[in-house]
């Protein structure tokens, strides 16, 4: 199930997120408006449901949570943006990355 919000998951809701993988959430963040769409088979399907939102591409970004170690993870295809200085499917700038893992430690705080 993906599910789009703009404040914290309730456990309920991780549970329904958790559905696609069981022990993997995959996230894309509106990293300038503090929105997150989780829950996809593919970053991309969120990616697109967030643009669809007046989401603009250059904010958005992808990664995950590994329910069994709790690990924030930086990676998805959709990060790929040779135009943004990102030539790896991991978020390579810094201030992006930080800002990409406070979003999902806000957003997943009653599992992280």
């Amino acid at each position: 199930m993906i599910i789009i919000k703009d404040k914290a998951y309730s456990k309920e809701e991780i549970e329904k997120l958790k559905e696609m993988f069981e022990i993997y959430i995959k996230t894309v963040f509106d990293v300038k408006k503090g929105i997150c769409c989780a829950g996809c088979d593919r970053h991309f399907d969120c990616e697109q449901l967030l643009l669809k939102k007046g989401s603009k591409q250059g904010d958005l970004w992808g990664g995950g949570i590994d329910l069994g170690t709790s690990m924030i993870d930086f990676n998805s295809f959709i990060n790929i943006r040779p135009k943004q200085n990102n030539r790896s499917n991991e978020i390579q700038d810094p201030e992006i990355r930080k800002t990409y893992e406070n979003l999902t430690k806000d957003f997943f705080k009653e599992i992280l």
